[in-house]
């Protein structure tokens, strides 16, 4: 193997090397660089965070609300149909019997509060009650329902009409169902 060789270099003279002090390097690197390097990223204040997370909430909470209402919905629709109608059978005394039960329609229609009662189960002897007309956003959805209780003690069945938290009373007397008069006395609970 042969012999490595080095390179030599010729000697620089003394007066042609030049002295490099090293603040100067450091400033004209300084200067080559952007302004934007030197600052520190920023920071949000917290209250920033807080704010987006109560916002995001009170979106996620106006959705889950949306979805909720509507679900419902669908859900009275499944039971209750358009316009909504509950139906049941009851023998309340009206030329009824165990055997021949009277038949009961409970109706929200157009916000109109209607009962049916077809007395033994016999369209011929059919009576209509009407109930309270329904105020408000989204009330012609409102599911109606019926109750039977004695509520004035006469050992007859009473009719409730039950929609969504209100309850109306209508007492069973000579052969149909009529409204409360002032003064009577009426002990309901739901």
């Amino acid at each position: 193997m042969p012999a490595r060789r080095t390179a030599s270099h010729p000697p620089v003279p003394a007066a042609s090397r030049r002295q490099v002090d090293t603040e100067d390097v450091v400033a004209s690197t300084q200067r080559s660089r952007p302004a934007s390097a030197y600052h520190e990223p920023h920071h949000m204040h917290w209250t920033v965070y807080a704010g987006f997370a109560m916002i995001i909430m009170m979106m996620g909470w106006m959705i889950v609300s949306s979805v909720a209402h509507w679900w419902q919905g669908v859900e009275d629709d499944w039971h209750y149909g358009r316009p909504r109608t509950f139906q049941t059978d009851q023998v309340v005394g009206h030329h009824d019997s165990t055997a021949n039960p009277s038949h009961f329609i409970a109706m929200n229609l157009n916000r109109h509060i209607q009962v049916i009662e077809f007395q033994g189960g016999d369209a011929a002897n059919a009576k209509v009650y009407v109930g309270p007309v329904l105020v408000g956003a989204d009330q012609d959805l409102a599911p109606v329902t019926l109750t039977f209780k004695d509520v004035n003690a006469d050992g007859k069945l009473d009719m409730i009409v039950n929609v969504q938290e209100s309850h109306f009373i209508f007492l069973n007397d000579a052969g149909q169902f009529r409204s409360p008069r002032t003064g009577e006395n009426i002990q309901f609970t739901t």
